[in-house]
């Protein structure tokens, strides 16, 4: 029993410090490094009003589908499109008449919404990401649109190509993944609510 004692008090008092170490101090040391020294990542990647009103994050698409915005991806997030909750991809295969379906209305929509333009349409304006959240296009699918929202705005085409480069992002450390344009912000420059 004495033994038995002897052992238990030395691995409860190590359960204890390690539990206060890793499990409550670790956490807030990184919490606080993040939030200090990434405060805008930590909280989220947020876009303020001037206000200070949040009207969205970087990270996560939100559903344009007006003529005088650009049009971000589409979202496989059931009823509700970008609904945070419900992230999921769509899980439909090539072979799929679901996905085929999907594609078709998104095109005629692209179409409808912009008659003169007989470009191609880029492949992630008729297909939902991942996520079903992604807040970014590339910028052919941008610059596909530019157009239609010029016309319906009264700008030039080239006014919109330059908010298209101001909210245009290159590749993570010049390796990681693609070029892309965030399409949140490009509809805030284009409504003058971001610079």
């Amino acid at each position: 029993m004495k033994t038995l004692v002897s052992n238990l008090r030395p691995a409860l008092t190590l359960t204890v410090l390690l539990t206060l170490l890793l499990g409550v101090g670790y956490p807030l040391l990184t919490t606080g490094i993040l939030h200090f020294g990434f405060t805008s990542q930590a909280e989220g990647s947020l876009i303020r009003e001037e206000s200070g009103r949040v009207i969205g994050s970087r990270l996560i698409g939100q559903n344009f589908d007006q003529p005088q915005y650009v049009w971000g991806r589409l979202s496989a997030t059931g009823t509700a499109p970008y609904n945070a909750g419900g992230s999921s991809g769509s899980n439909l295969g090539v072979n799929n008449p679901a996905l085929t379906d999907a594609v078709k209305a998104r095109i005629a929509a692209l179409r409808a919404a912009d008659p003169d333009n007989v470009a191609p349409v880029p492949v992630d304006l008729v297909t939902a990401s991942g996520s079903g959240l992604d807040p970014d296009i590339t910028p052919a699918a941008a610059l596909y649109q530019v157009d239609r929202v010029a016309k319906a705005r009264g700008m030039t085409d080239d006014q919109v190509k330059a908010l298209i480069r101001k909210s245009s992002y290159n590749r993570t450390f010049n390796i990681l993944g693609e070029p892309r344009v965030n399409v949140l912000e490009l509809n805030l420059r284009l409504d003058g609510k971001l610079k």
